[in-house]
């Protein structure tokens, strides 16, 4: 059933932030988490025949010591665990990491005050660098004055680990998606004819910066009208217009971790094809919130939205992928998706984001936050799923 005003119900959402807080997480990672994931790397260091690994990701180094500024290298052996970074986090770095790492300010460069490092360390000779993250100009650095060592690359070591979230994690996301619905509520109240697509994402972002997150995982979509057919469309400045679908894609923040939510709401009055197209997508959302569980693959849980689409006519308006991790990075494993038949554990968090889209007419989606638990799931998002027709 559609509902005539975006306040109606909402009561519930805005007061999320506050509960969570009583009982909130100090910011970065606790400490009693990072000495059980570097013991987690370690063992995949022993398992992998190597005497390091070269940490590059941000998100990554972020992981495993709390550290959160944007210049750093770390590495880990079975015995240290060494950061390097600059002056400008020379406080900060001691705040976030403590004893988690010995710490290392580099007054010139991270590289070169590298090869000391590894130097020091005894009986270093392999090291496993991150593939994925380095770039070549800083892979010929290892070849050339890092030559000295045996270098291997390896994928998803660290992100492997991170797939499955702690319980200090999950409490950084679930404040992150009460952070999101709270600036929705408002937002959507503020929304009308005439509003651009883009000042609309400017409203949005101001009330997820009012609800207390700390950045913007993304960029914040709004897509309006035929626009909303395009599945990651930026907002642009076309006006809202009533009739028009619109489709807003955001998230919000906490500690480093990221909620992704998206609602599809109509300006105005919606006509019975929109409400048919979108209680198909809210339908295919809500089959495959309940079925994902313990050991389901990707490719099951994907399969669960596009059948029940493309039975209804719809299937090749289905074109991405059914969701993703969520975490440190707003994309991240494990993925739900047709290819992907590694199985789902407990303590993963996912987004169930089935969509239609029809060039030229419009298109819905209904993205929820979804917890993988032992005995079933839990979804993180409480924000309303019926049609929302705004005044």
């Amino acid at each position: 059933m559609a509902t005539s005003t975006p306040c109606a119900g909402w009561s519930a959402f805005c007061g999320r932030v506050a509960e969570l807080d009583a009982g909130a997480q100090p910011a970065g990672v606790p400490v009693d988490a990072r000495p059980g994931r570097l013991a987690a790397i370690r063992d995949d260091l022993a398992r992998h025949d190597l005497d390091a690994l070269l940490v590059t990701a941000l998100p990554n180094i972020r992981y495993l010591t709390g550290f959160s500024g944007t210049s750093a290298l770390l590495v880990v052996t079975a015995k240290e665990c060494v950061l390097l970074t600059d002056f400008r986090y020379a406080t900060q770095v001691d705040e976030e990491v403590g004893s988690a790492a010995s710490v290392r300010i580099e007054a010139t460069s991270l590289w070169g005050g590298l090869w000391p490092a590894l130097g020091a360390m005894a009986g270093v000779e392999r090291i496993g660098f991150e593939s994925a993250h380095v770039v070549h100009r800083d892979f010929a650095r290892l070849l050339e004055q890092g030559s000295r060592w045996h270098w291997r690359p390896i994928v998803d070591l660290v992100e492997r680990r991170r797939e499955v979230k702690d319980a200090g994690e999950i409490t950084c996301i679930e404040r992150a998606v009460a952070m999101a619905e709270t600036a929705l509520a408002s937002a959507l109240a503020q929304f009308r004819p005439g509003l651009t697509e883009t000042a609309a994402a400017g409203v949005l972002e101001r009330a997820l910066r009012d609800a207390g997150s700390e950045a913007f995982p993304f960029p914040t979509i709004v897509a309006s009208g035929p626009r909303s057919a395009l599945p990651h469309a930026r907002a642009a400045g076309r006006g809202l217009e009533r009739g028009d679908f619109v489709l807003v894609d955001f998230g919000a923040v906490s500690d480093g971790y990221c909620s992704d939510i998206t609602r599809t709401v109509v300006l105005g009055r919606a006509s019975a094809e929109q409400r048919d197209v979108y209680d198909i997508v809210r339908e295919a959302n809500a089959r495959a919130s309940g079925a994902v569980r313990v050991g389901m693959q990707g490719m099951a849980a994907d399969a669960v939205a596009r059948e029940y689409i493309a039975a209804r006519g719809f299937g090749e308006a289905f074109g991405h992928s059914l969701g993703h991790g969520i975490g440190l990075e707003v994309h991240e494993g494990p993925r739900l998706a047709r290819t992907i038949e590694t199985p789902l554990a407990a303590g993963m968090v996912v987004t169930i984001e089935p969509g239609i889209y029809r060039p030229g007419w419009g298109g819905v989606r209904i993205e929820d936050d979804v917890l993988i638990t032992e005995s079933g799931r839990r979804v993180l998002t409480r924000f309303s799923r019926d049609l929302l027709e705004l005044a």
